[in-house]
């Protein structure tokens, strides 16, 4: 295994593990498959990069006969049809091996970026679709995103930009996460100006409790993106999905 590849394992797992029905997840998933099932349709072969955040992806890969799921964290993997454990940043398979690749919330924390989105490349067809979620906003980083072991932050601009860079087309690029967005941006802004820290990477489990009637009030927030995303791409939110084809 490469050095590069070592030192992504340094934060393996998902916050999403145990989870799965946390609002957020719940959400993601709807908002993935209205933005994004439109390039993922009538496939054979897939692969999920992060497959904690598997839920995520079920959309796609239950329909599809070949479906293999990739993580770090073996945990993630359980109840995979095909699960492998490994590193994003050295895909354990052959080139032009898969239809789609997808990568919910992981390309944020591979490190060199590059060698995550070439090895994405590699293991697509020719034509073959790429489906990416990445968080949003440099600004909105906090003591969270160390704790979750992210390199960056991305606006859309930067993740069409790191993606055409692969030998991608980008097809389809929204944010997504809007109507929720000034909850999250005042979060994020209190809790840099507070200072608050994390004690390490044992907080990733953490994710906040949140009472039923505010789980219900973020979903129904959230059908607000959803109806919006099925006809146009939103121009802020604390998300950013793209959908690009191999060239």
């Amino acid at each position: 295994m490469t050095s590069a590849a070592s030192a992504a394992e340094g934060h393996g797992g998902s916050p999403s593990i145990g989870v799965e029905d946390y609002w957020w997840y719940l959400a993601r998933a709807e908002l993935l498959e209205t933005t994004l099932s439109r390039y993922a349709e009538r496939v054979t072969s897939v692969l999920d990069i992060g497959s904690a955040d598997g839920p995520s992806a079920a959309w796609f890969t239950e329909a599809a006969p070949h479906a293999v799921s990739l993580d770090i964290d073996p945990r993630g993997l359980i109840g995979a049809r095909a699960g492998v454990c490994g590193s994003a940043l050295e895909l354990p398979f052959a080139d032009a091996a898969f239809d789609v690749v997808s990568a919910f919330d992981v390309i944020e924390h591979c490190d060199p970026e590059a060698l995550a989105l070439a090895e994405v490349r590699r293991v697509l067809r020719p034509g073959g679709r790429f489906l990416m979620a990445v968080p949003a906003y440099q600004w909105a980083w906090t003591d969270h995103d160390v704790a979750n072991g992210h390199h960056r932050r991305y606006t859309r601009a930067r993740a069409v930009r790191a993606v055409e860079a692969a030998g991608f087309r980008v097809d389809r690029a929204s944010h997504a996460f809007a109507a929720v967005f000034p909850l999250f941006a005042a979060e994020r802004l209190y809790r840099r100006a507070r200072g608050s820290r994390v004690r390490g990477a044992l907080d990733i489990a953490a994710v906040p409790a949140v009472p039923r009637p505010v789980h219900h009030a973020l979903m129904a927030l959230c059908t607000v993106d959803n109806a919006l995303l099925r006809r146009w791409d939103l121009p802020f939110g604390s998300s950013v999905f793209v959908a690009a084809t191999k060239t």
